[in-house]
């Protein structure tokens, strides 16, 4: 995207955000009708294959599913998907004022706003998800969704089940890892202790408190070998100071620098995903219109509980962006 791209008429002249999914949003024919539709999300495949030296588009196309939903390739995955969204909406001369993600999504908002290259994105996402995948084995850590606490509650029950965790005789951890909407918490964690965390929860008035069917224990301290993993890459990768703000998944902060933006890359591996802050952050800044670049809309899901005054648009096809662009 260019610096010379400006928001469409159809934001009224005030600047939109774009906002991009992370894990969970894949399914298979994601990004097809996109390619079908447009030579600049053809090219933007094209190019995935090459960097990542194989089919990519074949495996966001027609799967099969438990290949795509493996972490090393639903990472490449969507982000590729949603660069490709993010080129045709510049191609239509739609431009975000600021750009944010979430987990995984943050790298699709750095090649949004130019921080990184495509294809340097490409290759950190690859090896993010393959780091995440070995840092724990299969079975020994989980995430749990907690529905109907706020984050203060959440706070409490994780202190609380690593009480009764320690006095059990065992060293596990359980954390708040991804803040997504009120009322919405996930902790993550050693397995048993995440177990306890949701019991606790239900203890204490939680709606729902449900293991989710992830391979690893994302956003929790467990992560810290992948953190350590994917450091020197991002170290030795160039990042751009980005053309329009971008804000963080670790600090719920606008960035303009290059180097502020991998110091959040680095911290988000094993850190939390604060994404209500984020949000509020942004309508803070005065951005109200939401434009959910990704397949799938999780993040107008959660948009629409964090702020219902503002507009949350998702893309449900290529269709989509005529309509945005309409006087």
């Amino acid at each position: 995207m260019s610096e010379s791209d400006t928001p469409s008429e159809a934001s009224g002249n005030t600047p939109v955000a774009f906002v991009f999914p992370g894990q969970g949003s894949q399914t298979v024919g994601m990004g097809r009708a996109w390619v079908d539709a447009h030579a600049v999300a053809r090219a933007t495949f094209e190019e995935a294959d090459d960097v990542l030296g194989f089919g990519l588009s074949t495996l966001c196309f027609e799967g099969p599913q438990e290949e795509l939903t493996l972490t090393a390739n639903t990472q490449p995955a969507l982000l590729t998907v949603s660069v490709a969204m993010a080129r045709v909406l510049a191609e239509a001369g739609i431009a975000p004022g600021t750009v944010a993600g979430h987990s995984l999504g943050e790298y699709s908002a750095h090649v949004a706003a130019g921080t990184l290259t495509l294809a340097d994105a490409l290759r950190l996402v690859r090896r993010r998800g393959e780091l995440m995948q070995e840092a724990v084995p299969v079975g020994v850590g989980a995430m749990a969704a907690v529905l109907g606490l706020d984050r203060p509650a959440v706070d409490a029950v994780v202190v609380e089940a690593g009480q009764r965790i320690a006095a059990d005789g065992l060293d596990e951890v359980v954390v708040v890892a991804n803040i997504n909407a009120p009322g919405q918490v996930v902790i993550a964690g050693h397995r048993k202790a995440v177990e306890v965390a949701a019991e606790v929860a239900s203890e204490h008035g939680a709606k729902r408190a449900k293991l989710l069917p992830v391979s690893a224990p994302f956003h929790s301290p467990l992560m810290a070998p992948a953190r350590e993993g994917l450091t020197p890459m991002l170290e030795a990768t160039r990042f751009a100071d980005p053309a329009v703000p971008v804000v963080t998944n670790i600090d719920a902060t606008l960035i303009t620098a290059g180097g502020a933006a991998r110091d959040a890359l680095i911290r988000q591996v094993d850190g939390p995903v604060r994404w209500v802050e984020s949000v509020e952050r942004m309508r803070a800044e005065g951005l109200s219109r939401f434009i959910e670049v990704g397949p799938g809309k999780v993040l107008t899901g959660l948009g629409k509980r964090i702020d219902r005054e503002a507009a949350w648009l998702p893309l449900a096809g290529p269709e989509a962006v005529a309509a945005l662009v309409e006087p």
